[in-house]
Order: structure tokens, then sequence, then C-alpha cells
């Protein structure tokens, strides 16, 4: 494919003319797999089968790079962009390499954030589908959570033999869409034939348990298991009820076993990309699927994948659940950084960042500072990647460059975007030189021995800069319920806003000293970890003043329109 730097076009309008090549060839040519291997979604998307990933468990792993940034800000970083152009750039200089990214959810796209499939002219594509309804993986998920909820709901109204106590049901319903009247309800209205009216609530679909079991399931019988595990609600005597007892986490599986298999696309260069399962960061664990993970370290030399926002959420949660419970030991972390976010950190207001501004810069530096320092303490080398924009002036990139030679990092400058697989080879370069001068000796934060109130307490002192955390006595006499019952060597899921280090969004930069004060806690038994809700974070988003949605359309000729 030709390229023109900065072309005057959209992402939908470069997406649209790809030249894609038929999936069947992308996986044959790029991954040797068999076209009898392949479950296709028409001609450019296909899942993988189960059966053919199980007869890969004897080849060696390839490398895993994580790809995280610092912390976001509404100026971009572009780690989904970072992560394809890596990907890209390393074929380039002939190199095999397979991208692993999560599926975005449907909700944000027709809200503010926008897509989850790069940008420019490093994305992955079919881009329209893969933002929108993709292979109906999400639908899966939605629908088997939804039936564990009627499922329980069914139960209490057909005599409740197992005694459940409404006051004490703890299964959300959900939906993929930001939809901020439906996180408290009443269900059960109607009369005698509608059940019993109780307090509900809606997570969007990402924040869900089953999402989370979904990405961390290793197999069928794991996620079966996992599904089976769920603790739904409670007897009056504070027994849990689990799924199993109700007996759906069969038909649940039932559900997701075609969604369970990864989801294979391919970049703008043809390079291909599993697209699979899609956990927010900031409200659940940020990290694709373990299956797709690990089915890519079979299949290529180099796998790179990332998780969701920050290195201080999606990063922690990627080593400290994701590799943890799936014994990944990554290799190698690239962080991604933009002068304009930069700048942001430093106190400059998105109309100004236009002008050239050093000292910004520099002040900015200590957010980039933090996560490098956060990311040598799971013993990874690391590697910064200046995210390029055509108003980068040389003084401020030198800046950059030299705040990171003082932390002991190289920093290297791509230009993807514009470029594509070529204005990345430099990082690529420096990647593969990285891994093999230094290999990781990988480590976790914390033990699983760890008490769990010591787990809270050593995240939000190691990576988050605070000096402490605060929690009620109501919430500490539920940590004591839950280690006396043996959940306490679960790892810890924080969720807190993504724009600061704090729990106050506008709090940028790198700030120290403050509280992490914990609002909520969620067990999330199938999933294996504690989710510890903190600030004003919620589960269930909701759509800003002027939706995304308002400018999507679809024109006379069938095309989508103001889609990114």
């Amino acid at each position: 494919m030709t390229f023109q730097p900065h072309p005057p076009k959209t992402d939908l309008e470069i997406a649209r003319v790809a030249r894609m090549k038929p999936i069947r060839d992308v996986a044959r040519d790029s991954l040797q797999i068999p076209e009898e291997d392949l479950e296709p979604f028409g001609h450019y998307k296909a899942k993988l089968s189960l059966p053919y990933i199980r007869t890969l468990e004897n080849r060696p792993d390839g490398k895993l790079i994580l790809v995280t940034a610092i912390s976001p800000t509404p100026a971009g970083e572009g780690k989904t962009t970072a992560v394809v152009g890596l990907a890209d750039g390393m074929k380039r200089i002939g190199r095999k390499a397979l991208i692993c990214l999560r599926e975005p959810s449907i909700g944000p796209c027709f809200g503010q954030k926008g897509g989850a499939a790069g940008g420019g002219h490093a994305q992955v594509v079919p881009m329209a589908d893969i933002n929108l309804h993709f292979t109906g993986d999400f639908h899966a998920i939605t629908a088997a959570n939804n039936l564990l909820a009627a499922m329980l709901d069914n139960h209490i109204y057909w005599g409740n033999a197992l005694e459940i106590d409404s006051r004490r049901v703890t299964w959300r319903r959900v939906m993929d869409m930001n939809d901020r009247a439906l996180r408290e309800i009443v269900n059960g209205l109607g009369g005698v034939t509608n059940g019993f009216p109780r307090h509900d609530h809606f997570d969007i679909t990402v924040a869900s348990e089953v999402m989370a079991i979904f990405c961390l399931a290793r197999d069928l019988n794991d996620l079966k298991r996992r599904l089976g595990n769920i603790i739904v609600a409670y007897t009056r005597d504070k027994k849990p009820i689990f799924a199993r007892d109700l007996k759906t986490h069969g038909a649940m599986t039932v559900l997701l076993k075609e969604a369970f298999q990864p989801n294979l696309v391919q970049t703008l260069e043809n390079n291909p990309a599993f697209i699979h399962g899609g956990p927010f960061a900031n409200i659940a664990h940020g990290c694709n699927s373990v299956l797709a993970t690990k089915t890519a370290l079979k299949l290529a030399d180099y796998v790179i994948t990332e998780a969701g926002f920050g290195a201080d959420l999606g990063a922690e949660k990627f080593f400290n659940i994701k590799c943890r419970k799936a014994g990944l030991k990554p290799d190698l972390a690239i962080l991604v950084a933009t002068v304009r976010a930069l700048k942001m950190h430093g106190g400059v207001e998105k109309a100004e960042l236009g002008h050239e501004n050093v000292e910004a810069v520099l002040r900015g530096g200590a957010n980039l500072d933090r996560h490098v320092d956060n990311l040598k303490k799971f013993g990874l080398p690391v590697l910064v990647a200046i995210n390029r924009f055509t108003s980068d002036t040389e003084a401020e990139l030198d800046a950059v460059r030299d705040l990171c030679a003082s932390l002991g990092v190289e920093a290297v400058e791509a230009d993807h975007w514009a470029e594509g697989g070529r204005g990345a080879e430099r990082l690529a370069e420096a990647a593969i030189a990285l891994l093999e001068a230094h290999p990781a000796s990988f480590r976790l934060l914390y033990a699983d021995e760890l008490p769990i109130v010591e787990k809270i307490r050593t995240v939000a002192r190691e990576i988050y800069g605070a000096a402490d955390i605060a929690i009620s006595d109501k919430l500490r006499a539920e940590i004591e319920e839950m280690e006396a019952a043996g959940y306490g060597r679960y790892p810890v899921c924080i969720a807190k806003t993504q724009y600061s280090f704090s729990t106050d969004p506008a709090r940028r930069g790198a700030p120290s000293g403050h509280t992490l004060t914990v609002r909520e806690l969620r067990l999330a038994n199938g999933a294996e970890f504690i989710v510890v809700i903190c600030g004003d974070i919620m589960t269930m988003p909701g759509l800003p003043r002027h939706p995304a949605a308002n400018e999507i359309d679809i024109d006379e000729s069938g095309e989508i329109v103001g889609l990114f």
C-alpha cells in the first residue's frame, strides 16, 4: 500500500479504501493456519477453532510485549495505534509479529471515547465492523449474564427452594450501552405474575464478571467452572448462592461457546491481529482474552498486546491479575507518550497545545517519570514510544528525549499514524534490541498471601503515589468475611478514574500524598479477584451532553458515515 504523509482523511475514510486480503489468505500466509481451522464471518473476519488451538500446546512461546501509556488526556496518546504500527514495523524489518487487542464496547463508540481499532494508517480492519457488532461476542456475553439474572429471579418466583434473601441479591443485569437511567432500578413491578419487586442494577457489559471470566478462562472447561463459581446472592444467614446452585452455568457456557473462539482480522498492511474480549481498565481488568494471548504466543515470534488506559490501571492489572492467573511472563513494556499529552499534564489547556512550551513538557514529564518507575517495579525493560504529532517542535522532542535519558530509558519517535509500519521501523528495531540486550526478570507487585487491605494499600502507595487508603469499618468487616471464607488470596482489581493517579480526574501530572478512598467492594468469585471501587467511578457510564451517536449515520449508498 502506498502512503501519503498526513493525508487529509478521517480514520473511517482510510479504513474504507484499505485493500484487505481474504482472511483465509492472511491466516495461511502469515500464520500457516489451515483454512479448515477457520470459521469465517464474511470475507475479512474469522474465528479460530478450539480444536486447532489445542494442537499448538507443545510449540515454544514467542516474546510478549505490553504496550501501555501515560495517563490519558483529551490530547490523545495513541496506545492502540502504537500496537498496530509496531507490528507492521516489525513485519517490514523481517520479524513475525502478531497483535492481541481488546474488542471495543459499543457504548463509548456512541458516547465520546471513540473506537479501539487504531487510527490513521495504523489500524485494524474492517474498522467499522470491529467497533460495532463485530462477531457478536459482546452480545453473547450480555445474553449469558442476563440469562443468569433471569434464572435467579425465576427461582425466587417459583418457591425459592434455596431460600435466597432478595435483599442480598448481588448479581446485576448488563447491556453494552451507556445508559445512566439503568444504574439503579426496581424490577418485578406490575403484580403477582411479574415476580417479587426488588432493587436492581445494570452495569455496562464490559464491567461484568462474565466478561472478566471470558477473558481469564484457559479453555471451555475452565470457563464453565468459573461461571459456576459466580456468587449471585446470599441467604438470610449469609450463605452464598452460586450460579451452579441454579444449574445455569452449563447453559451460559453454551451461549459463549462460539464467542470464546478468538477473532482474527488484519491491519491495513495485511498483518494478522487477534481481537478478543474487552473489559474496561478503569472499572475492570482491561486486558484481552488469555486464550487469544496464549494462542498468539504459539504462532508468532513477537506478540504485541495492550492494556487499557494508563499504566497505573491497565498495566498494573495486566501484571497482577492476567499474568498472575495465566502464568504469563512478559518480556518488554513500551510506554506511549505524546508531547501534547505531556503539555496537558504540565498545565496547558487543550486550545493552547499547538504552541511550543518546553517548560510545560518538563512539568508534565513527572507523569511519564512515575509510569516508567512503576513499570520497572515489575522487572521489565522499558522503552518509551513518542507518538509524533505535526505540531511537535524539535525543542519539545529534545526535552522528552533528555527526560527519558535521565530516567535510564530510551525514547524513540514513531510516525505510524501518517506512515504506517514504515513510520514505526525505528521503534521495532529499538524494541528488538532491548529485548535481546536486557532479558526481563518479571515479578508481581504483591504475593497472594498478603491480606486484602494490604494489597489495596500496596497498589495505592507503589503505583498511585498515595499516602494511604481510607476504608470504612463496614468495608473492613466485609473484607474480614471474605478472608474467613477463603477469598483472601485473590488479587485486587481497583476501579477508579483513568485520568489521574488520584481519584480526582482533574489532578493531572503525578500527584502524591493523596488518600485512596474505597467506596465499595465486589467479590468476583468466578473471575477470582476482588473489585475495589474508589472515588466517583461508575460501572454504568452515561452519555455526554452531545453524544457521538448524533453524528453517526448511513448514506444513500449504504456507507456508514460519522464514525471517527
